[in-house]
């Protein structure tokens, strides 16, 4: 998208207090676009200052916009994101799966009721500071494409993948082109008070407390055998929503080794007799599989993927693109092949497949084939 065309146009830029979007705000605003902050409050259950720092968050987007000049105003979604986000968060953590709700927030706050509230106030675009590019497809003129941030250790097209076509049509990702470092340096220039501040991580409402502590609050506790692949009563697990494929930390079984002195992995959940499966060995053959299947599936492109013909996709964030085929296809479900096999795919998690560096779509992993 040709920014200098743009220069009239009024963006709405979602400030959320981090450098990120300070940067993207002041970034628009030197390139001539009439840019106005919306900081999105989204949680309000125990929302306190131990563990989700939105208080601090808002008052350094205020201070941010008035060091660059915008107006800023103040949204709460935590309704929409109880209803979109926290439900199916739960369902699914209740159903033995391990949902992204990054992902989801994306698609139905940030892109869907951040974006519908943006348009009520006459906005032409909106922008976040993800790190992620967007741009009309040079061979489908009127179609938009979502492509990898140069920065590839920041990275986050995995987590937009839902987008649609109406969507990236009003969206700008200006850091897709910046290096965090340089991102940093450009605040600091300019002097926001957050030019080093520590990134966020993980979901805000449930922050730096334990996992476990979180979700026992809304799902209760159902304890239940710990046992290997073969049957063996190796431990006792708090509840099979507590735990998540290839997870090693917290199984508290660490003194039931065996000679081979391997640490154990969740391989699998029971949750019809409420077992937990554990394996010893990164490279156990029940953490491995040659393939997944995927539904809810999401193209940016009506169009979807073709069928044999060499992709990389990823099955978490962070994880190189692996080479796959797209082996089977239908309107709700596809099955992906892996060329080389994949460790832990956990149904839950998103497969997101590319081609090169375009974003293309995917859909959330129901299971993997066995190796």
């Amino acid at each position: 998208m040709n920014l200098n065309k743009q220069h009239k146009k009024k963006v709405v830029v979602g400030l959320s207090g981090g450098v990120d979007s300070s940067v993207t705000a002041l970034l628009l605003k030197q390139q001539g676009y009439e840019v106005t902050g919306l900081f999105m409050k989204n949680w309000e259950d125990d929302d306190t200052d131990e563990y989700c720092s939105s208080k601090q968050d808002l008052l350094d987007a205020v201070a941010v916009a008035d060091k660059i000049g915008i107006d800023i105003e103040a949204v709460n979604f935590s309704t929409e994101y109880k209803d979109r986000v926290f439900a199916n968060f739960l369902s699914e953590y209740q159903a033995g799966r391990t949902p992204n709700p990054d992902i989801l927030c994306n698609a139905e706050i940030k892109f869907k009721a951040f974006l519908d509230h943006a348009m009520g106030l006459g906005a032409d675009l909106i922008a976040t500071g993800h790190y992620a590019k967007v741009r009309e497809n040079p061979l489908k003129p009127g179609l938009f494409q979502l492509l990898k941030a140069d920065d590839g250790s920041k990275d986050q097209s995995y987590f937009l993948y839902r987008l649609n076509q109406a969507q990236l049509s009003k969206t700008l990702f200006p850091l897709g082109a910046m290096l965090k470092r340089e991102v940093r340096e450009m605040a600091r220039q300019a002097g926001l008070i957050n030019a080093d501040k520590k990134d966020s991580t993980g979901i805000c409402f449930i922050g730096e407390r334990p996992f476990q502590a979180f979700l026992s609050q809304y799902l209760p506790r159902q304890p239940g055998d710990i046992k290997t692949a073969e049957g063996k009563l190796v431990g006792r697990h708090d509840g099979l929503m507590y735990y998540t494929l290839g997870q090693r930390q917290g199984l508290k079984i660490g003194g039931s080794r065996d000679s081979n002195g391997e640490p154990w992995f969740v391989a699998g959940k029971d949750m019809e007799n409420n077992v937990l499966t554990v394996v010893q060995g990164h490279d156990h053959p029940l953490l491995l599989s040659d393939g997944l299947l995927a539904k809810q599936l999401s193209w940016i492109d009506p169009e979807a993927p073709e069928q044999n013909w060499v992709y990389g996709a990823k099955t978490r964030y962070r994880q190189a693109d692996a080479p796959c085929e797209i082996e089977r296809f239908s309107a709700d479900e596809v099955e992906i092949k892996f060329g080389q096999k994949q460790w832990a795919v956990t149904p839950g998690q998103s497969a997101v497949v590319y081609e090169s560096n375009v974003c293309l779509g995917g859909g959330i992993i129901t299971g993997a084939t066995p190796a």
